[in-house]
């Protein structure tokens, strides 16, 4: 607890021109010598006759350019004139690398270090130089493993931020894109990358989320998953308000809507906000389809997600309190195929349900070669079984099997969560109050939704409120058409360039 204390102390100061205080200090900061990846080196600078001590973490940093861009020149390279600005003497004329900056507090040389900076702090100098050696093993560019497409760019995010970026900027080439950097944190060690197109964006929606960001205090923010749960809008609220992609032309597509795009850390995603209900069945093969085969699919998707939400409701809504609203020949062979049955239908579907949401967290831990087989093989056995056993219905085995084949066509994740716990909810309401209850039910999720916002955006926007748009939020229309911005977040130019 003491050591932490003085650690905090230490951050808040300024530079000293003593090397050995100044070295100390930081050396403390980071255990040396315990810490093995921490690295200190004393050198003599042959220019102006001063010793100096060089400091970084060596297992994040460009060892050999370290060697041969900044030791060797600071002991070797002799200048005529050495008068003036120490710093500026070492920058322009002994060191060979090219991002150098001059820094004065101990936060910065801490933060620098972090992120694999080396500094260099020189006797009698009161700033630091702080030089980019950034070098951390990271994989190669791969395919998308969750929203795969048959056409269009085969590219996914990695777990280094500074490709990722680079992603972006290869698949939108605009001057006004804008990448800022915001620390949070309670020592301010954490970054957030903001992308946006300056002359798009809304200032309004900018200023909340560099708010939203700059209020985290907790330190542990390692992803972008915890990121978005630190920034949404109602954290218990069961709708999302931020959404999560891996496709580098899905986020350059949103930054032209006025979107922004939130990068953090080692993670291969990125968080795109604000988001609305429309957005959330949009997939990138659309844009590379036909109209109408693009209109196809979404269609299909927003079937599923109704199918997925309300079947099994009103399934047992309808066989339990609404027999005469079912055909005559269907409700014979439904009483028929429940005749031996021992349980109620609502304990059935509950039964089949759990099931069936068992078999699908056990094909996603499972390894890849085997998760897949053991879904299907795994279900058809289970209601082959069921039904053999008289436990459940041949009805209802299908109609379980066509809710959880809904479930897997919605293509965002949050969507999909939302629906799987949805769905036993209205399960209960249509066991408690028939249709009645699923429609009441239905009516306040309706109500919730529409007054719902997403970084101050209607959830249902431009829908509801009704905004101009290019139409591209439910169906898409012909690509020549769609001469405004998909949605209104309000951006400063709605109009799009012909």
């Amino acid at each position: 607890m003491k050591s932490s204390i003085e650690n905090n102390n230490i951050i808040k100061e300024s530079i000293s021109a003593n090397l050995g205080e100044n070295v100390k200090k930081v050396n403390s900061f980071f255990s040396y010598p315990v810490n093995k990846d921490y690295l200190v080196k004393d050198i003599c600078i042959q220019c102006l006759n001063r010793k100096a001590t060089i400091l970084c973490m060596n297992t994040i940093v460009d060892k050999e350019k370290i060697e041969n861009h900044i030791i060797l020149p600071l002991m070797y390279t002799k200048l005529e004139d050495s008068h003036g600005d120490i710093g500026t003497i070492l920058m322009e004329k002994v060191l060979t690398v090219n991002i150098v900056s001059k820094v004065n507090t101990y936060e910065d040389v801490i933060k620098g270090i972090l992120d694999g900076d080396t500094v260099l702090f020189v006797n009698g100098y009161n700033e630091v130089l702080m030089i980019h050696t950034s070098k951390v093993q990271h994989r190669g560019v791969e395919k998308p493993t969750v929203e795969n497409t048959l056409k269009g760019p085969q590219e996914a995010f990695t777990e280094w931020n500074e490709g990722n970026r680079s992603l972006i900027r290869k698949s939108l080439k605009d001057p006004g894109l804008i990448t800022e950097a915001i620390s949070f944190g309670k020592d301010n060690h954490d970054e957030v990358f903001i992308m946006y197109i300056k002359n798009i964006v809304s200032v309004t929606l900018l200023k909340e989320v560099k708010t939203r960001i700059s209020k985290i205090i907790d330190k542990n923010i390692e992803n972008a998953s915890i990121l978005q749960q630190c920034i949404e809008d109602r954290p218990y609220s069961i709708l999302p308000s931020t959404f999560e992609t891996e496709r580098p032309d899905r986020v350059s597509s949103f930054l032209k809507e006025g979107h922004i795009a939130l990068l953090i850390g080692s993670t291969p995603n990125v968080v795109i906000v604000p988001v609305t209900f429309w957005t959330l069945f949009h997939t990138s093969e659309d844009t590379y389809q036909r109209w109408m085969y693009g209109n196809l699919l979404r269609a299909i998707r927003i079937l599923a997600f109704f199918i997925s939400l309300f079947l099994p409701g009103v399934y047992i809504a309808l066989s339990t309190y609404h027999v005469d609203m079912i055909p005559t020949d269907l409700v014979i062979a439904i009483a028929s195929s429940r005749e031996k049955l021992p349980l109620p239908v609502i304990f059935e579907i509950l039964l089949m349900e759990i099931s069936f949401e068992l078999m699908r967290e056990a094909g996603v831990r499972m390894p890849s070669s085997m998760g897949s087989t053991i879904g299907i093989v795994g279900a058809l056995i289970l209601g082959q079984a069921a039904v053999e056993a008289t436990i459940v219905s041949p009805i209802l085995v299908i109609i379980v099997a066509l809710t959880g084949l809904s479930s897997f066509a919605i293509p965002e994740m949050n969507l999909s969560f939302l629906v799987r716990i949805g769905r036993f909810i209205f399960l209960i309401a249509g066991a408690v109050g028939g249709l009645y209850g699923v429609g009441l039910l239905a009516t306040a999720f309706l109500t919730y939704a529409c007054a719902f916002e997403s970084f101050g955006i209607p959830f249902f926007s431009p829908k509801s409120p009704q905004k101009p748009s290019s139409k591209d939020f439910i169906m898409r229309r012909l690509v020549f058409k769609q001469n405004k911005k998909t949605i209104n977040i309000n951006i400063q130019n709605v109009w799009k360039q012909k």
